[in-house]
């Protein structure tokens, strides 16, 4: 059985300056997403231990812990593919004409995951997502890694509004640090997870 991995970043830790700068890059991938995945690895094995002495008096807090690693794990997986040195601009084809279907324009979609991930409380993330029981796209704010979210929907663009992705450079203003995400944005890997979200 594998353990989960951290994954290698697409790009060098300075290749998104100057909208993220290389040091707080290399902390939020090489501190922090390593710290959900080592904490997702420890969990299931602390999992393991209890079921194999059929001790399930701290399940409630394990099964919460794993879960909030492992979406941290994925989210964060997502988020690297999502953005690029050569991103920006806005989609095209399919993912375009589903976009002004489900928000009415580009631009409304814009503005709602805008604010959708500048005003989580605390921390957490703004995210477009494919919710395959009604085929449309939605924007969703998680709370978090994993709280309030549609079960089945599938994340597809994620925008990391934890202060560890900002702070340093952006301190409280994370809208500013929001607004430079967009100039990021690697529309291809979005149009990719859309397309395989659709044909699942």
């Amino acid at each position: 059985m594998s353990n989960y991995s951290l994954p290698d970043l697409p790009y060098d830790y300075a290749a998104l300056e100057p909208a993220i700068t290389g040091e707080i890059l290399e902390l939020h991938h090489a501190k922090h997403h390593a710290a959900y995945v080592k904490g997702a690895n420890d969990t299931l094995e602390r999992l393991a231990e209890a079921r194999d002495k059929e001790q399930f008096g701290g399940l409630v807090g394990l099964e919460k812990t794993f879960a909030f690693n492992l979406s941290g794990h994925v989210l964060h997986s997502i988020f690297w593919e999502n953005l690029s040195p050569d991103g920006g601009d806005r989609p095209d084809g399919d993912l375009s004409a589903a976009i002004d279907e489900h928000f009415g324009s580009f631009e409304a979609f814009q503005k709602q995951l805008f604010s959708a991930t500048s005003l989580v409380q605390g921390s957490g993330w703004g995210v477009l997502a494919w919710e395959p029981l009604g085929k449309r796209l939605v924007v969703e704010q998680i709370y978090d890694h994993h709280g309030n979210v549609g079960m089945n929907s599938t994340p597809l663009l994620v925008f990391d509004a934890w202060e560890h992705a900002y702070y340093l450079q952006y301190r409280n203003v994370r809208p500013d640090y929001v607004q430079k995400l967009w100039s990021l944005v690697n529309w291809t890997d979005v149009n990719t997870r859309f397309n395989k979200a659709r044909a699942a």
